[in-house]
């Protein structure tokens, strides 16, 4: 069973800078003390009437970016009531200050920094490209996320979830997919995450990027024997494929015209199972799988395809034999499981 979601509460200042200095090329000023302060909400503002005094619906709990029309503005203000001003935005908690175009912070600024705590930076960025950047940032850490028993693969293009029960070949037959020069994104568990609320990024866990364990001979380092071009660090899921034993009783899908869906949080992913057996190339049928489902994409679907040419065979027949009666098969839609927030 996957584990439960997980909910984003808070990321530290620290935090944030760390993991983002360079792609934000962001600078400390002042306020060292204060990094342990929380970002709460996955989102930037621009403090522009708060500037004024106006603090109702004042966003606090999110980064504070001062661009070239707030610093502006703040010169025509009095020292006194930019201090004031200031501390009203530290007592309510606001994470941090971030001053774009390289602009330095004012006197009172740093005043109000050095005695509540405020961590302030600064970055040569101008505003809008700042704002863009960081909120691509900040939705990664906010994103919803859950981690999947599941090895995922980047097959030309396709990134595919390979679920099944332990020992039933998931890595066996990743590995021969990379044999053939496709890429790994995670073995075993995969970090889901739900971004922007339209797609599904998989990625691993750090600890155990570019490894896999294969039974009988251990942990194998895929980018040594393979080549950094065979290992990924992100990939949208496209595909889900499902591993079973296969059993007299299996029903196995033979036209491809019943579409099916598998759900993680809340999205609808397309997902198929394959039955493993002694004879069958697995790996083989999830490539097949993974270059179905990009033409898919494409527009071409070919189970609909040759159901259309045998529809239109089936009427020009009956045209020849008026009392021969034409049943067209139809498309079906299940979800056959559900994996995301109860």
């Amino acid at each position: 069973m996957p584990n439960p979601p997980k909910a984003i509460h808070g990321i530290t200042v620290s935090h944030f800078h760390e993991t983002y200095r360079e792609k934000l090329r962001m600078d400390l000023v002042t306020g060292e003390a204060g990094l342990h302060r929380l970002i709460r909400e996955g989102s930037i503002n621009r403090p522009a009437l708060a500037l004024t005094g106006f603090f109702k619906y004042f966003a606090n709990k999110r980064i504070q970016v001062l661009g070239a029309a707030e610093m502006t503005y703040l010169k025509t203000r009095d020292p006194a009531d930019q201090v004031a001003i200031f501390q009203q935005m530290a007592k309510r908690g606001v994470p941090c200050l971030v001053l774009t175009r390289s602009y330095h912070p004012t006197h009172a600024m740093l005043a109000v920094a050095k005695e509540m705590n405020l961590p302030i930076f600064r970055t040569p960025l101008i505003t809008m490209n700042y704002v863009n950047l960081a909120t691509l940032c900040i939705d990664n850490e906010f994103a919803p996320s859950v981690i999947e028993h599941a090895t995922t693969l980047d097959i030309k293009g396709v990134g595919v979830l390979l679920r099944g029960d332990s020992g039933v070949g998931k890595s066996e037959c990743a590995l021969a997919l990379i044999e053939r020069g496709h890429s790994l994104v995670a073995d075993d568990l995969t970090v889901i995450k739900l971004l922007d609320e339209r797609e599904l990024m998989a990625s691993s866990r750090p600890l155990n990027r570019g490894y896999m364990e294969c039974r009988g001979i251990g942990i194998i380092n895929i980018a040594e024997m393979f080549g950094v071009k065979s290992v990924r660090l992100e990939k949208r899921i496209d595909l889900v494929v499902s591993l079973r034993e296969w059993t007299t009783d299996a029903v196995e899908e033979r036209t491809g015209l019943e579409q099916s869906y598998y759900e993680i949080l809340g999205m609808r992913v397309p997902h198929i199972e394959l039955f493993v057996r002694p004879g069958r190339d697995i790996a083989r049928l999830v490539e097949v799988a993974a270059l179905t489902q990009a033409l898919k994409r494409m527009g071409h679907d070919p189970a609909k395809d040759f159901n259309d040419r045998l529809i239109a065979f089936m009427s020009e027949q009956a045209q020849a034999a008026p009392n021969t009666r034409i049943k067209p098969v139809e498309r079906e839609e299940r979800v056959p499981g559900a994996l995301g927030p109860k």
